[in-house]
């Protein structure tokens, strides 16, 4: 049981102008279940990172109260479990069995007790494999599964879930709602940050919406925040359950090939898989976690070499590097040709700001400094990232991370973007200026592949969807 007080509460990190969070008063009793919504960058992440105790005194600047059960987080470590937007971040050991026991063993739990607890947790999220699975060999689905087993496995009294189903597919994430909905006694409080609303509200009896500007915008019971806030909130960007999104359909049919897959598969990661990927086209790459989408679609962005099978570019996309598979090519030339945009927005990020974050490509295909510049501003206007420009990449909210990581490598105007998972993280509004941009991008003839299990996205954009199975 743990009750949370929060009397003016703001953070900024270390070396940043504007404030992540500000001015928030917010009582929640002990047992409430309180989804927390608002648009990107309004603070959602950093509020659960404080309350989870895992904002260092030196690395921002702190104002208000922030209290656990009348405790400063940090000493109230123990009374909370979490699974933030990266679960990568979260597996410490090398067996998936040894990560969830990590957790209990630290907090002396008596052995006996552990793996009970641990295959418990395992099964009530779903996890497909048994204790000795490696966690390097998991999908980044399975990952969340297995950071949410490890945060119930200590019974935690209040429990912070920051976008728990973001990259699982549908069953994966109708498994994991049933496993917080099982796993909550009544005197657990729950504080989630999803923006699959309308899944997450049955889980949750209560709304709380940040205001980017500071302090709480809305508060109460789902039915009544909506039926009052509704159509403000939508133009804000927040994900108001029962607003529909119109397709952007291609504006003329596909073109020509610009990359053939025979057979082509890195066993066991992905089976050969046969595919084609057209000029003028948006193609959605579906299916469960673990079938290998992120591998294919590393295969195909020329960042892994084949194991089985092989990856041909026409010179349409390669020119005289045709006869050459595209993992073989020289950076500059993959960077001009094939744009990638990882599942994690931060494996990609080599700068210290965002703005030479944008700069690198184009820099590196040898752009003059004056156009360089001149697509960075466009592409930070266009993603609301502007304000962020000499903020550090590291910084930023899962949203905001994510919509630069796209923005990177759309920055050297590549003929074919691949993009895995593009629209995770994102409030309404940059959701919608994400699809926008993807279909302006699709329709000037350029390829787009893209790996999801977003099926609003699918149906705005997608001209033709491609499905993996499991093996």
């Amino acid at each position: 049981m743990s009750a949370v007080r929060l009397r003016g509460f703001g953070w900024r990190h270390a070396g940043r102008r504007h404030w992540a969070v500000r001015g928030v008063d917010l009582d929640v009793a002990a047992g409430e279940r309180v989804l927390l919504l608002g648009p990107s960058g309004a603070g959602k992440s950093t509020l659960l990172a404080a309350l989870a105790g895992l904002l260092p005194q030196d690395s921002g600047e702190r104002e208000g109260i922030v209290e656990i059960d009348g405790l400063d987080p940090r000493t109230a470590r123990e009374r909370v479990g979490v699974v933030f937007q990266d679960p990568e971040s979260q597996l410490v050991m090398a067996r998936c069995g040894d990560d969830v026991a990590f957790g209990l063993e630290n907090r002396g739990v008596p052995t006996e007790a552990i793996w009970p607890r641990v295959d418990s947790a395992l099964r009530r999220v779903g996890f497909p494999y048994d204790r000795d699975r490696p966690t390097a060999a998991l999908s980044g689905g399975e990952q969340q599964r297995l950071a949410l087993a490890g945060a119930l496995a200590l019974r935690p009294g209040l429990l912070l879930l920051d976008e728990p189903t973001a990259n699982l597919d549908p069953t994966g994430a109708d498994l994991v709602r049933r496993a917080v909905a099982d796993a909550l006694d009544a005197d657990t409080t729950l504080i989630l940050v999803e923006h699959r609303v309308a899944d997450a509200l049955p889980l949750v009896d209560r709304v709380v919406v940040l205001e980017p500007g500071g302090g709480v915008r809305a508060d109460g019971p789902p039915q009544t925040v909506f039926a009052t806030h509704g159509d403000a909130l939508d133009a804000d960007g927040v994900w108001v359950p029962g607003r529909t999104t119109p397709p952007r359909h291609a504006a003329a049919p596909a073109g020509e090939v610009l990359l053939a897959a025979e057979r082509l598969g890195l066993p066991p990661r992905l089976a050969a898989t046969d595919l084609r990927v057209r000029a003028g086209e948006a193609l959605a790459v579906l299916g469960p976690n673990g079938a290998g989408k992120s591998t294919l679609a590393l295969l195909l962005g020329g960042l892994l070499r084949p194991g089985v099978g092989r990856l041909t570019a026409t010179s349409a996309l390669a020119g005289p590097d045709a006869r050459t598979p595209p993992h073989r090519w020289r950076a500059p030339a993959l960077t001009r040709r094939i744009g990638s945009v990882f599942q994690d927005p931060e494996h990609q990020f080599v700068t210290g700001t965002v703005f030479d974050e944008l700069a690198l490509g184009p820099r590196r295909t040898g752009q003059p400094e004056p156009a360089v510049r001149a697509a960075v501003d466009t592409l930070l206007e266009r993603l609301r990232l502007a304000r962020l420009a000499g903020a550090n990449p590291f910084t930023l909210s899962g949203g905001e991370s994510r919509r630069l990581s796209v923005a990177t490598a759309l920055a050297t105007a590549p003929r074919l973007l691949i993009c895995d998972e593009p629209t995770f993280g994102q409030d309404r509004r940059t959701w919608r200026e994400l699809v926008d941009l993807l279909a302006d991008l699709r329709d000037g003839g350029h390829g787009v592949v893209t790996v999801t299990h977003d099926a609003d996205f699918v149906a705005a954009l997608a001209d033709r969807t491609v499905t993996l199975e499991r093996r």
